[in-house]
């Protein structure tokens, strides 16, 4: 495990879907993103801060979209797509691991904000590539092989004042 130190360069990948029905289903409340941010970089160089947004024509979607940029992530947004049967599906998870493979060459740390399994692989490409990968997420609702694959992982449940708004 790579130590951690003011000089590294971090890329912080936020599922924002994963976050938001997380943090609902365990709290009913919102996640903090500034907080998430700060804590997500911990004094170190932030080279790139990604949400990845579902757009599902939502009142209130724009606002926060607006708002995560006013904190400092740049927004990766995607329309809900809806089928013939009625279902609805959106996901980031190919567009976060790319993003996170093409960032792997100019950075030394991955922050990943998500708790799904997939990602599990992605970590183990990044470590092998010589990138730190930190999870942060809810540990309730996070998939044991993530951890695992993870070089840290920060539960968000244990600190609930700080990322529930």
């Amino acid at each position: 495990m790579t130590d951690i130190h003011p000089n590294q360069r971090v890329a912080m990948l936020a599922d924002a879907q994963n976050l938001y029905h997380s943090a609902q289903s365990l709290y009913s409340r919102n996640i903090d993103y500034s907080a998430l941010l700060s804590k997500g970089v911990s004094e170190r160089e932030l080279v790139r801060a990604i949400a990845y947004v579902i757009r599902a024509d939502s009142p209130e979607e724009e606002r926060f979209f607006e708002a995560l940029q006013d904190i400092g992530f740049e927004t990766k947004i995607k329309d809900i797509k809806t089928f013939g049967d009625g279902t609805k599906k959106a996901d980031w998870d190919v567009g976060i691991s790319l993003d996170a493979v093409t960032l792997a060459n100019h950075v030394d740390v991955v922050v990943l904000c998500t708790g799904d399994g997939d990602f599990s692989r992605l970590c183990s490409h990044l470590r092998h590539e010589g990138v730190r990968v930190e999870v942060m997420a809810f540990g309730s609702s996070t998939a044991d092989e993530l951890v695992g694959a993870a070089d840290s992982f920060l539960d968000l449940s244990e600190r609930e004042e700080t990322f529930l708004l």
